[in-house]
């Protein structure tokens, strides 16, 4: 569109970039190649040039916002149909600020798509425009690379989401106001043939094209990393858990350099937005349900610094995220959302010890704790009543019948085993012996499968236990 044969810098080139299929992948190719170089260098290469990209985009958006009190103009452009019929010329004019502009604009009025010839719906428009707004969780991301992360992902957060929407509201709104739907329709690039430093904002474009994909490409390395380190999946992300001194997960870097060049093979951003929009959006419904469960288990460590948080607005973005799901594409959703379901269940059954705690067992403590300050001695009666067994068990590889005869005498009633470690709570020893035995009697219940539930005392005799 900038550098090809009809580009707009084709009559100040030496040279133009050819433009077909094969030739747009080369060229996605050696982009995802820098990418790839700077991720294999590490996170920190790119942490240091945030302060330039930055400066250079904020530099790119003045003048694009200055460009709309431009005087009124009309230029051609060429338009290669997705059929691959002949170039057609269409002639687009900018009108300036108009009130009668302003109203066509509020209408929808979908047409087709230039690049898929597929006919635009209000789904498929927020499928392409919901890419633009999916680094919130850039800072999450590498949370690793970060020296305050408890600080600076809440407050960066939520200081670029508000950024980014007044600016997104300022340029649709100054567009809408100067801009002929015609242009919009056929020129993707109105922005740069308005302006009055075009390359200014064909560099912006190329700079935050860069910064947003080097961000996804460090962010999805870094949480593919943390997934095999946690060995939630076995030995199917076992080689990804390696990394260099410095944190660098080369091994994930190549995996997500290979995934994104086989989508290179799309061809079109608006063929994979929708399935890509999906993916995020199920993402960020996870993130709100994880918070909804939080909250409703009452998890003592879950203190978020924002003031405004409350369950319900967890529950209304997981709930507005499942919905635009199936406004994009019913299909790509139905099958995203088996796929999770798939991957919590294998997660489920693996049962891998982890460091980082399961939010089931908070779920599970908040509703058990909550139904046992609810029963009421006083209210007790005779015909329901159910025995509660307490066996003291010295070895339980004597005592395996025993065991066994007592969990099917208790008959949906209350089962403890008890087991005493002589000595003294301040022997070190022993205190390393009653974790090790708490332990096995937590796998012989596993391997049994009784239903009972075990208590390890240290005390210096049985009855003091």
């Amino acid at each position: 569109s900038n550098f090809g044969d009809s580009g707009t810098f084709a009559d100040s080139l030496a040279f133009t970039l050819p433009s077909s299929y094969l030739y747009d992948y080369l060229y996605g190719t050696i982009t995802l190649a820098l990418g790839f170089l700077v991720c294999i260098v590490g996170a920190g290469m790119f942490a240091k040039t945030t302060l330039l990209i930055y400066v250079i985009v904020m530099s790119s958006l003045v003048a694009v916002i200055i460009s709309f009190w431009h005087p009124p103009n009309d230029y051609t452009i060429q338009v290669t149909p997705p059929n691959g019929q002949r170039i057609e010329n269409h002639t687009l004019f900018f009108f300036g600020f108009s009130n009668e502009i302003f109203r066509q604009n509020l209408l929808s009025l979908y047409t087709n798509d230039i690049t898929t010839g597929t006919l635009q719906t209000f789904a498929s428009i927020f499928a392409i425009l919901f890419n633009g707004c999916t680094g919130i969780m850039a800072g999450a991301n590498m949370s690793g690379d970060l020296k305050n992360p408890s600080k600076s992902i809440p407050q960066g957060t939520l200081q670029a989401v508000g950024f980014t929407f007044l600016i997104y509201l300022i340029v649709a709104f100054l567009t809408s106001y100067t801009c002929h739907r015609t242009m919009l329709h056929y020129d993707y690039l109105y922005m740069v043939h308005i302006n009055y430093l075009p390359p200014l904002v064909v560099v912006g474009i190329i700079v935050v094209t860069m910064s947003a994909s080097l961000s996804n490409f460090i962010g999805s390395t870094r949480i593919l990393w943390a997934v095999a380190k946690d060995d939630i999946f076995g030995i199917f992300l076992k080689p990804f858990k390696w990394a260099t001194k410095g944190g660098n997960p080369i091994p994930a870097v190549f995996l997500s350099w290979f995934i994104a060049q086989l989508v290179l093979l799309a061809g079109k951003l608006n063929r994979i937005a929708p399935l890509v929009s999906i993916l995020f959006l199920l993402s960020y419904a996870n993130v709100n349900l994880s918070c909804l469960a939080l909250e409703w288990a009452s998890a003592p460590n879950f203190r978020p610094t924002f003031r405004y948080f409350h369950w319900g607005t967890a529950l209304l973005g997981f709930l507005a995220c499942i919905i635009m799901m199936f406004v994009v594409n019913a299909l790509y959703a139905g099958v995203a959302i088996v796929l999770y379901l798939t991957l919590i269940v294998i997660i489920h059954y693996r049962k891998t010890p982890t460091s980082w705690g399961d939010i089931t067992q908070a779920l599970i403590f908040h509703q058990v704790r909550k139904y046992l300050l609810m029963l009421d001695i006083r209210k007790d009666h005779v015909k329901f009543w159910r025995p509660q067994i307490l066996l003291l068990v010295s070895n339980p590889r004597a005592s395996v019948q025993q065991i066994q005869f007592m969990n099917q005498m208790k008959k949906s009633g209350l089962f403890i085993l008890g087991h005493v470690l002589k000595g003294s709570i301040e022997d070190a020893v022993l205190v390393g012996n009653y974790h090790t035995t708490y332990q096995a009697w937590l796998k012989l219940l596993d391997l049994a499968k009784d239903k009972a539930c075990v208590e390890v005392k240290i005390s210096p005799t049985i009855s003091h236990a």
